[in-house]
């Protein structure tokens, strides 16, 4: 593609995620989960531009607060830049400007989703035609989330979140998100979990080594009923993200007083989403919200993965 200035590029956008169902297994040897979840793609997007350079670099604008977001090669949009380059034995590299909307450190895979364009904007930018199973096997190897930012829809997730399964889901639901000014770590929120387990340990049913998601989450999918998938909405990571942000508890509770079917701790938090019956219901809620001082906004799922935007 060519922009108004000439210059050839290529534009990608993936979306970012809801945990509509997070089942955290037991802490194993190697430091991590086994996990269970159903992933949901929703329409608040970010959007990478490619243009064609020697070396690799990244740059970022967006309705975010960027500032404290690495440009160097630990950011995960350049490690999917040159990760397609090694793959593929293209031998130049790329300037990435990226437009942020997703949240950052707000469980909804915003680095994930930039890391999926990158992989979708430099294989159009540098026509090296990598399979559609070869972008998500580099996508894999980039992160646990980003997998899914590549294909979108609704998925079931296993192992660490990145076997994925596709997941009927009939219709479009409606959420909003009430975005905090803050991010959280997800290690931090993981270890808070797993001290909780073991303090506790005498009087909570010990986890599953291999979790599962529950049926009625993918009956309430299949059948594209909010209120039946409000009732099965659960995420383990919740009560440990509230324990380390304790004032995300009151907006859930405002939330769910206010016309909510349902509120969740979006992955590893601080984002919060409540789901509604229907889109008048979406602007509703959203307009409580924000006379409470709160950023929130509307968006629907599910939607497309990670595709090139054919503009021009």
């Amino acid at each position: 593609m060519t922009d108004p200035a000439g210059l050839h590029f290529a534009h990608a956008r993936a979306p970012g995620k809801i945990n509509l169902f997070l089942k955290v297994g037991q802490l194993q040897d190697d430091g991590y989960h086994e996990l269970a979840t159903a992933f949901q793609a929703v329409s608040l997007y970010e959007e990478v531009r490619a243009y064609p350079a020697d070396d690799f670099s990244v740059s970022f604008t967006g309705t975010v607060d960027t500032t404290g977001l690495s440009t160097d090669g630990s950011n995960l949009a350049i490690k999917a830049a040159r990760l397609l380059a090694r793959k593929t034995g293209y031998t130049g590299g790329v300037r990435l400007e990226v437009e942020k909307n997703v949240p950052i450190a707000g469980g909804m895979g915003g680095g994930s989703a930039d890391a999926a364009a990158t992989l979708v904007a430099c294989d159009a930018l540098w026509g090296t035609e990598a399979s559609r199973d070869e972008l998500v096997a580099m996508a894999a190897k980039l992160g646990a989330d980003v997998p899914f930012a590549l294909t979108g829809g609704t998925a079931i997730g296993t192992g660490r979140g990145d076997q994925l399964s596709p997941a009927l889901a009939k219709g479009r639901f409606h959420w909003v998100l009430a975005l905090a000014e803050f991010g959280m770590s997800t290690p931090d929120v993981y270890t808070a979990l797993d001290r909780h387990r073991e303090k506790h340990a005498q009087d909570i049913f010990p986890a599953s080594l291999q979790p599962t998601v529950d049926a009625d989450v993918l009956q309430a999918l299949r059948a594209g009923d909010p209120r039946q998938l409000a009732e099965a909405l659960r995420n383990d990571l919740q009560a440990p993200a509230l324990g380390l942000a304790p004032g995300l508890g009151s907006i859930l509770e405002l939330g769910e007083r206010v016309g909510a079917l349902a509120g969740i701790v979006s992955g590893s938090g601080p984002t919060l989403a409540f789901l509604v019956p229907d889109a008048d219901s979406a602007l509703e809620l959203q307009v409580e919200l924000s006379a409470s001082g709160l950023h929130a906004l509307r968006v629907t799922g599910p939607v497309h993965g990670a595709r090139l935007v054919q503009e021009w």
